[in-house]
């Protein structure tokens, strides 16, 4: 006995069809990697892959609060150093100290933070050097 299939159904899935139509356009045709193996590393197989992929061509990294703030402090002292007057400076020294301060009292879980506020009038005395050294 044979199989009968209802008539105007068809085993063509709905998303088969629109890969065969692409296919008939040439939409495929150039992309990057097109014909080529999948690149990936031989090490075991790791859920968030496409997220550490993403992360990566985006630029983007995820730091533990506290290592990103050492980061951020580090950057605010360099601009700091780099600005065009003592109240920017002040600006930038009173901003990242909140941002100690605030860690320091409320230590998120990770590696501890190993920074203390700056002071602000050491940091306007070596912009001042620096300043005149230029």
């Amino acid at each position: 006995m044979t199989e009968r299939k209802p008539p105007g159904v068809s085993f063509e899935s709905f998303i088969d069809k629109q890969i065969r139509d692409a296919q008939a356009r040439g939409d495929f045709e150039g992309l990057p990697g097109a014909g080529e193996p999948l690149r990936g590393d031989d090490t075991a197989y790791d859920e968030l892959w496409w997220i550490k992929q993403k992360m990566a061509r985006e630029g983007m990294s995820v730091l533990p609060p506290t290592l990103a703030l050492r980061k951020e402090a580090e950057d605010a002292l360099e601009a700091a150093y780099r600005a065009p007057s003592e109240r920017l400076v002040r600006k930038i020294i009173t901003e990242i100290n909140a941002k100690i301060r605030e860690m320091m009292f409320r230590p998120p879980p990770g590696p501890p933070l190993g920074k203390k506020p700056y002071d602000v009038e050491e940091v306007v005395r070596e912009w001042r050097e620096r300043r005149d050294l230029s």
